[in-house]
């Protein structure tokens, strides 16, 4: 098992990290040696594992709590393993995404002591693959209490911005029927691909909110992701499949977006197949006001779905903050620059040191 120092930088924990290769699904190695080390370096927290999570709390007794969640697991390895350091910037899988800022939760915890808050570690796995497979979700279903918070800050890469809320997803399947025919003889069918131009037409025409809600800037989204329909280059289709992708607002709920999108397409057959509701910025609440005056950042809306809506649904405020570029995220290039994972740590210490 690799031993990590978790008093070390925060820069060299990000490669130690990325060093310990965990893809979805095989995160024990990277577990076991971080919750090796909590125990033997953070003798103050309180530990416990569940499955390859890795969580550790103080019990101090404060009136307030944070929670700090990061995912251990990475996208498929693209022979960026092991981690390079050249010029102020680390190179690797999971750098941006999100080892980065593990490293800084898992720097804090070993090296904050005598926080002002009592704080919540949760290390948890499966995060880039099927939601049923998320450790949060089996972490809420077997340690409940473990995800009591004031405010939860997840280190999802933001490049040092604080990103509040999240859109919420939706994914449907809309149908058009025809009748086959021989394409000798198309006037004896029903073409159903054609019929789905009333499909995107109707996308064309559609005109999407932008949605203010605690200064932050929501924008939705209806598109097209993909279409399928043909049985063979000589026949005339009888069905056709557009997948639609819907990006929602999180002052929508998981139905309303549901029945909105059932009302642009009325008349056309439609099954959800795949559905996340979004998470409202919760920025008034008294922790998260304090971490935003902490951060010294402008709070913005995040675009796209993470696990802060998990924490919406328990009714904690929930906000993004991790030092990698989103836009690196998943690439065979994927980096993080040294003074962005400082910054990083340099804030949340602030925030949470006596």
């Amino acid at each position: 098992m690799p031993a990590l120092d978790l008093t070390a930088d925060p820069v060299t924990l990000t490669a130690a990290l990325v060093d310990v290769a965990s893809v979805s699904g095989q995160e024990k190695e990277l577990a076991d040696a971080l919750e090796a080390a909590l125990r033997a370096q953070a003798p103050h927290l309180e530990v416990l594992r569940s499955g390859d999570a890795v969580l550790a709390r103080t019990n101090l007794g404060r009136p307030h709590r944070v929670l700090l969640a990061g995912h251990l697991d990475t996208v498929p390895i693209a022979d960026n393993v092991p981690a390079r350091r050249t010029g102020g910037i680390v190179h690797g899988c999971g750098t941006s995404d999100m080892k980065s800022g593990d490293a800084v939760f898992a720097h804090l915890a070993a090296t904050l002591t005598e926080p002002r808050h009592d704080v919540t570690f949760v290390f948890y796995d499966c995060e880039e693959i099927e939601a049923e497979r998320n450790g949060l979700g089996r972490i809420e279903r077997e340690h409940r209490d473990w995800l009591d918070a004031d405010l939860a800050i997840l280190g999802e890469p933001t490049d040092g911005a604080l990103e509040a809320g999240c859109q919420g997803t939706l994914r449907v399947e809309l149908r058009t029927a025809g009748r086959r025919a021989h394409s000798a003889r198309s006037w004896l069918g029903d073409n159903a691909i054609h019929a789905a131009g009333d499909i995107l037409s109707r996308l064309a025409d559609y005109r999407a909110r932008d949605v203010e809600i605690d200064g932050c800037v929501y924008r939705e989204g209806l598109q097209a992701v993909r279409i399928a329909g043909g049985v063979a280059g000589n026949v005339v289709p009888d069905e056709c499949v557009v997948t639609v992708n819907f990006r929602f607002a999180p002052d929508r709920s998981a139905e309303q977006a549901v029945e909105h999108v059932r009302e642009v397409f009325d008349g056309v057959e439609l099954t959800v197949t795949d559905l996340s509701p979004g998470a409202l910025p919760g920025l008034s609440a008294p922790a998260a006001a304090e971490f935003v005056t902490a951060s010294g950042a402008t709070p913005r809306a995040k675009y796209g779905w993470t696990d802060v809506s998990r924490f919406a649904a328990l009714g904690i405020p929930a906000v993004n903050y991790g030092p990698g570029d989103p836009n690196l995220a998943h690439t065979r290039e994927e980096h993080v620059a040294e003074d962005a994972v400082t910054a990083c740590a340099a804030v949340l210490r602030r925030y949470l040191a006596p």
